[in-house]
C-alpha cells in the first residue's frame, strides 16, 4: 500500500559516551529482548476496523455536530530503531530506551477515501527510581489534523485464552462530568438522534456495512473477531495521556483546534487519549505456523461547544 520504513537501515543510535545497557522484560514473558513487550511488532500488519467520530459543524445552527461512522482498512508498518536511545538523568543515572518507528494508514473500506495517517514512535522504558515508576512503554504520535500525543502505560504478558474486551460507547457528555454508562445508550439516542441509524439525518455519514450494534458498542467489532477462537497467549498494553497510572504523557493541539473558551472546547480540542492494545498469538492450523494478531481500541476525547465528544477507533490486524 505504499507504506515504507521511516529510518535509514544504516542509522544507529549511539550514546556519547556510552550508557550501560538496561533491558526490561514483560512479566512472565519469553527470553528478554531490549524491545520488551514491543518485540513482536516490527513488520507489516494489515486488517480492518471501525472508526467513529463526532465532528463540529459550522454554523452551529441548526446543530453543532456531525457523526461520521466508517468501516476501515488499515496498514501499520513498524520498523526497529537500531541501537539504544539514550536518556540523560540528573536525579538518577542515565537510562537507555529501545524503540520502533511506525506509520499507520487508515482508509474507508467502501470508498477508499483516506481517513488517517500517523507517524510515530513506540519505546520500551526501563523502570526508574526518580521518578519511581515501573517498566513502561510510551507511544509518541503525530496526527495530521494538528494534534500530537504522548501516551504512557504498562504491559502484561498472559498465557492462554482470549482477552475480555469490555464494551464501550460514544455518547457525548458535559466537560467535567463523568462519562455515561453503556446502559445510558437509550437516553443518549434521544438527545443525540444521530446515534440511531433508523432515523434519517443530514448530520451523519455511515459507510456500507455499519450496524446499530457497532454504533452502540464499537468494541463489539473486536469482540466478534475473537469470540470462540483459540489463543495461545497475548501481550496486554494499556496507555494513557492522563498521567494515570504513570505520571507522564499529554496532548498538544494547534491554535485552530484549541482556540476559544466560550463555550469551552475550541474548534475541536483533543484533550485525552486512552488506548488498549493486545498482541495475540493464534495457533496455526493444518501444520501452518502460528499467527500474530494485533487488536486495539482507542478513545480520543474531543472538546467543543461545552461538551466532550468520544472518538473511538478499533481494528484487528494480522502480521504479514
Amino acid at each position: 500500500m505504499g507504506v515504507i520504513a521511516q529510518t535509514d537501515p544504516d542509522f544507529v543510535f549511539e550514546a556519547l559516551p556510552p550508557i550501560a545497557e538496561v533491558t526490561a522484560d514483560v512479566t512472565g514473558a519469553q527470553p528478554a529482548d531490549p524491545l520488551g513487550p514491543l518485540a513482536q511488532l516490527p513488520g507489516t500488519w494489515t486488517g480492518h476496523g471501525f472508526n467513529t467520530i463526532w465532528r463540529p459543524h459550522h454554523p452551529d445552527s441548526p446543530q453543532d455536530r456531525f457523526l461520521e461512522l466508517n468501516l476501515t482498512t488499515e496498514t501499520i508498518v513498524f520498523t526497529k530503531i537500531n541501537g539504544a536511545i539514550p536518556n540523560r538523568g540528573l536525579l538518577m543515572p542515565d537510562i537507555n530506551m529501545f524503540g520502533i518507528t511506525y506509520m499507520q494508514q487508515i482508509s474507508e473500506t467502501s470508498s477508499g477515501a483516506g481517513l488517517h495517517i500517523e507517524p510515530g514512535i513506540w519505546a520500551n522504558v526501563p523502570s526508574t527510581s526518580n521518578p519511581n515508576e515501573p517498566t513502561t512503554v510510551v507511544r509518541m504520535a503525530s496526527i495530521p489534523h494538528g494534534t500530537v500525543i504522548l501516551a504512557q502505560g504498562t504491559t502484561q504478558f498472559l498465557e492462554g485464552g482470549p482477552p475480555n474486551i469490555p464494551s464501550n460507547n460514544i455518547i457525548p457528555f458535559g466537560i467535567g462530568s463523568p462519562a455515561p454508562a453503556n446502559s445510558d445508550f437509550a437516553n443518549g439516542e434521544q438527545e443525540f438522534p444521530e446515534l440511531n441509524l433508523s432515523i434519517p439525518t443530514a448530520f451523519r455519514h455511515a459507510s456500507p456495512g455499519v450496524t446499530q450494534a457497532m454504533v452502540k458498542n464499537p468494541n463489539s467489532v473486536l469482540q466478534a473477531v475473537i469470540q470462540g477462537k483459540p489463543m495461545k497467549n497475548r501481550t496486554f498494553i494499556e496507555i494513557s495521556t492522563t498521567h494515570n497510572p504513570i505520571k507522564g504523557g499529554g496532548t498538544a493541539n494547534t491554535a485552530f483546534l484549541a482556540a476559544g473558551s466560550n463555550p469551552p472546547g475550541g474548534n475541536a480540542n483533543a484533550v485525552e487519549v486512552d488506548a488498549t492494545f493486545w498482541i495475540q498469538t493464534l495457533p496455526g492450523t493444518g501444520g501452518q505456523p502460528d499467527i500474530l494478531q494485533l487488536q486495539y481500541t482507542q478513545l480520543v476525547q474531543l472538546d467543543f461547544n461545552g461538551l466532550r465528544w468520544p472518538h473511538v477507533t478499533v481494528a484487528t490486524l494480522q502480521k504479514q
